[in-house]
């Protein structure tokens, strides 16, 4: 399809490919008008995300992505290190959907402290820290509308290895368990195992589904 003339590569710390495919069924499925990512890095799940809204959902619909990097700065190239050859903001006008996300330079939960909007669908996938993410789930889930549903990046149930290398990063599954003890009433739905490939020569993947029980 269009994404692939841009050629992401994987391995760059962003979404592998099968979480991108993911990602993109997801917002294909759920149909947001409001999306906010935390997290834009070379902006691999940002323009999955801009696509599927652009192909499936109400035009009016809106990508807000916060990174604490100016990650389109023509004076640093950031995207240039990690071996992509266009700016975030570059590959969503070339899809034609430049109109539909708004790009951010903040830490999440400045912007989190500052922001009077809601959101159908949020992805955390910034700081991974189990300090951080404990702080930015309780924001997060304020500006998260009625029926909204938070997406996890690198959620390892029970700090089990999801992959052969056997690495694991903790933070999220962590501050997800703290929140619970302390009262937090909501279930993580890991996505599992997926259709296609993601990453080692395996279709597990990391996401995960963070919804409210109430």
């Amino acid at each position: 399809n269009e994404i692939k003339q841009f050629n992401i590569p994987d391995g760059t710390g962003g979404v592998n490919p099968g979480d991108r495919r993911s990602i993109y069924y997801l917002i294909s499925a759920i149909k947001p008008t409001s999306v906010l990512e935390i997290g834009t890095h070379i902006g691999a799940s940002t323009i999955h995300i801009a696509y599927a809204i652009n192909k499936h959902t109400d035009k009016n619909a809106k990508v807000t992505t916060v990174d604490i990097v100016d990650v389109n700065s023509h004076a640093e190239k950031p995207w240039l290190k990690h071996g992509t050859t266009y700016s975030p903001i570059e590959m969503v006008d070339k899809l034609g959907c430049k109109s539909l996300v708004e790009f951010i330079t903040d830490t999440s939960l400045n912007f989190a402290a500052n922001c009077q909007r809601t959101f159908d669908f949020i992805f955390l996938d910034g700081d991974h820290s189990a300090a951080t993410v404990y702080q930015e789930v309780p924001v997060a889930l304020n500006m998260l509308k009625q029926n909204g549903v938070i997406l996890l990046h690198d959620y390892f149930p029970n700090m089990k290895p999801l992959w052969t290398d056997g690495s694991v990063i903790p933070g999220p599954y962590l501050a997800i368990e703290r929140l619970r003890r302390e009262g937090l009433n909501v279930t993580v739905l890991p996505l599992g195992k997926l259709p296609w490939p993601t990453k080692l020569q395996s279709n597990v993947t990391s996401l995960a589904l963070l919804l409210r029980n109430d």
